[in-house]
Parts: structure tokens; sequence; C-alpha cells
């Protein structure tokens, strides 16, 4: 592959299509703006008003307390969700169904507080879109239920709970025999988890929730798991469903009031390693994941139109795409041009990964035009994250735009690019990868590089040392 090039260095639209012509990719890309364009354009899904194309898609910081609580940490994160002028929040970040769900210590969980803590981080939200966009009545706001499974550390260790045994990410996270797999039995007793959780969010005043199945988290582990027995397994993508199929009638069913979303990966790829270069390189495996080929290696969106086909029918109106996973394939999940301290250096241009996501994400909303589909992957795109944005919505390919990463350094994007007014070049998230970097050294996350507020925590020090003594591969 060529080298990737830093996106700072692409000034000109003819320089993007030109770097763009030379990987053989293409980008919807528009050289001019439009304000509000696009972008600003009001859409509705399930009843709901939604008052333009941003969503600010869920990120947890590693910063709630050890019962699953919120902190002033977790509350200016939602706070500067609402600050954006995003008129979708999906999710706002991962909130475990129940304390061995946790991908973390402080990942947010149920607890006895958890109707309080989830009206307070509503709250948070609403009030800084009210005094930061005048309204609230075109603002959709949901919380995403997550169950960890292969990747539940509730105590800060490894206790993974799996779909099927995989050789590869089995010997990742220290399973050795199957206790850590979990039954029909189990799996039945956690819908249950699912749906108390949801009513919790109706309560508090969510309008709508999403069942998490991306990123090699449990649901989504469900998705590719062949060489699993039993009702929740096997050859057919029925059974492959069933579990989150399941979980979402159940929700229907006990909290009608809540509109549903799904985030989905919606294709993935064998897991990979660093090579003796430090570049990543795919592992031998005879595991087929979800959306990829026989091989593993190429995206293959079969059994994903047909799992979108009965999400719809399911009552599914909202879908979040994403890919592959931050644990095995973080390249493939997030496009970065400096991979975390554990990570691997990037296999291929970063630009490769961001078309990719958008291309697959475009084929989705072109099959299943009544889903509202939400797309990932932009922030690589940096300086022409809106360029690119404003193309894609333009032209049909999805129905709102996510940002993540972006967020976290850049909360006003989405205000400044509805308003017309320039980028502020010095808060735009170069994909420096400290907000993974930080978590996997135990350290709360944020954008060290960008946001003074983290800049000036004691914990940015602590990064700074740890990044000299253990360099990011590649």
């Amino acid at each position: 592959m060529s080298r990737p090039c830093k996106m700072s260095g692409l000034k000109t639209a003819d320089q993007l299509e030109a770097r763009l012509s030379e990987l053989g990719i293409e980008l919807p890309l528009e050289a001019d703006l439009e304000a509000p364009g696009p972008l600003g354009a009001q859409a509705s899904v399930g009843g709901h008003a939604i008052g333009n194309r941003f969503t600010v898609l869920p990120m947890e910081g590693w910063d709630g307390t050890a019962e699953g609580r919120p902190t002033d940490l977790v509350r200016r994160r939602w706070r500067r969700f609402g600050e954006s002028g995003a008129k979708l929040v999906w999710g706002g970040e991962a909130y475990a169904v129940e304390r061995a769900a946790r991908a973390n210590p402080r990942q947010l969980a149920r607890n006895a507080e958890t109707e309080a803590d989830l009206a307070d981080l509503r709250s948070c939200v609403a009030e800084a879109h009210r005094t930061h966009a005048g309204r609230t009545d075109d603002l959709l706001l949901g919380l995403q239920l997550t169950h960890s499974g292969r990747f539940a550390r509730p105590e800060g260790t490894p206790a993974p709970r799996v779909a099927y045994r995989h050789a590869l990410l089995d010997r990742r996270v220290g399973i050795e025999d199957d206790a850590a797999v979990l039954s029909d039995a189990e799996l039945d007793d956690l819908i249950g988890a699912f749906v108390a959780v949801a009513r919790l969010a109706r309560d508090a005043g969510f309008q709508f929730v999403d069942v998490k199945a991306c990123h090699g988290y449990l649901l989504h582990e469900l998705l590719s798991g062949r060489e699993r027995a039993g009702r929740y397994g096997g050859e057919r993508l029925e059974d492959r469903a069933r579990f989150l199929l399941a979980t979402i009638d159940a929700i229907r069913t006990e909290a009608p009031e809540l509109a549903i979303g799904v985030r989905l990966s919606i294709f993935d790829h064998r897991p990979f390693a660093a090579g003796d270069d430090g570049i990543g390189r795919p592992e031998p495996t005879h595991h087929r994941p979800f959306g990829t080929s026989a091989d593993g290696l190429d995206v293959d969106l079969g059994e994903t139109h047909e799992l979108v086909d009965r999400l719809a029918a399911a009552g599914v109106s909202m879908l979040c795409t994403t890919a592959g996973s931050p644990y095995y394939t973080p390249h493939i999940q997030r496009p970065a041009f400096y991979p975390p301290s554990d990570g691997y250096g990037p296999p291929e241009d970063p630009l490769v990964g961001v078309a990719r996501q958008i291309e697959a994400t475009r084929a989705v909303k072109e099959r299943h035009p009544n889903v509202f589909v939400v797309g990932s992957g932009y922030t690589y795109l940096q300086e022409w994250l809106p360029h690119v944005a404003q193309a894609t919505v333009r032209t049909g390919g999805v129905d709102s735009v996510g940002l993540g990463r972006m967020v976290l350094s850049y909360p006003d994007l989405p205000r400044d690019v509805i308003a017309g007014r320039p980028l502020q070049r010095r808060a735009i998230c170069r994909t420096f990868s400290d907000c993974t970097t930080a978590p996997r050294n135990g350290l709360v996350s944020g954008c060290y590089p960008l946001d003074p507020f983290y800049k000036r925590r004691e914990e940015a020090s602590t990064l700074a040392e740890i990044k000299k003594r253990v360099r990011p591969v590649g």
C-alpha cells in the first residue's frame, strides 16, 4: 500500500480528489458548503421530529463510579453532547444492563439509583441544548443498552461471557474452557435485564433505546455464532439473530412508548495483530465473522440486508451503522492516523476505511429506504468532514451523520457547520487516539491533546509518561 498521508496536508478539494484517485476509492464530496444546507434539514422518525442531520454517537469515558453511577466527568460529557447542536443523541454512552455486563469497572450500569441517575443525565443534555439551541422539541435522545460479552471487565480484569468459543480471541481474554459460554437459559434471563433498563430509560424521559449489536460485544458476537449449539446459534441467521430480535420484542411489549434503534456492525473482519514491522495483519482463523465473505477478508452484506429486514419487521425504525471492533479490528472500526498504544500500525490508508464504511452504509440505506440510517466513520476526514457529510446526505447515502471522537475535541462542530461559520481548526480531532490509549492504561478517557479541560488534569502528565514508555507500534 502507499504510505498514509495526513489529512491536514490535503488543502484543496482537488488535492483530496487526487489522493482518492491514487488510492482507487471514491467518496461523495462537495467543495462548497451550504448553510444550513442538507445537514441543517429536518427529519422525522417514529413520530419524533429531528431538527438536523447530525448525530452524537455513544462514547463512554471510563469515568463513572464503582457502583456504575455518573460522576461530574460523565455529566460534563453529556452536557457537551447537548451543546453540540446535534439534534440526535444516539444512546449517550453504553449503559450496562447488569454489573457483570460492564466493559470496565467505571462503566455506567444498573444500580439502586439508576432511574434518578438517568433522569439527571437526560436533563444535562436537554438543558444544555436548550441554552445553546433555544428549543428541544426537535431533539431526540436515546440510551444505549449493552452487554460486553467477551470483553466484560466489571472489576478491571477479564471476566468474559461469550456466545461461542473462538480460539484466537479466547487466548486474548484468557478463556480456557467452556465455562465462559453463556447457556441458552442464561441468555433467556438476560432479556429481562435489557427490558428492565429500557423501562428505566422510558421513565427517565428518554425517547428511544439502542439495543447495541456491534464491536464484538455479546449481541454482535451472537450474529457470528455458527458454531454455537442451541436456539441462539447455528448456520441460519434467524437463529443467530434470535436473541437480538427476542430482546427487541420484549422491550416493545413492556415499553411500547419507546422507539427502538440498533447500532450494528454491518460488516466485520478476521482479527488483526501487529506483524514484525508493527503493521496490522489478519490472523488465520476458520471463523466467519458477520457481514463478511467466507474467508472473513471482504465485505459481504448479504446477511446484513437480511438482518435489517428482520429488524424493520420487528419494529426497529432506526439503524446506526458501524463496523468491526475496537479490540480486534480497530483500523476498520475507527480509522486513525495514530494507533493507540496497544494497537498496530494501519495496514491501509485510513481514507480507505472511511470510504468502506460510507459505501457500505449507502448500500444499506438504498436497500432499506424506510429505515432511518445514521452513519459512522467520519471523524478521520477532519476539515473535509462537512464536505463529505453534506454530499452523502444530499445524495441519499445516509439520513444522519454520526460524530464520535470529534465531539470530544470539538463539540461545537455541528452548530458551526449549520450556521455557516468557519471550522475552528485548533479543535479538530486529528485522531491521536489518546482517548483510547488513556483508558487502556487505567485513566479516564477524554481529548487530552485538544480539550483544555483534560490538558490541565493530572492524568495528562501520566498519559504523557505512558506514551514515552509504550509508543504506538507501526
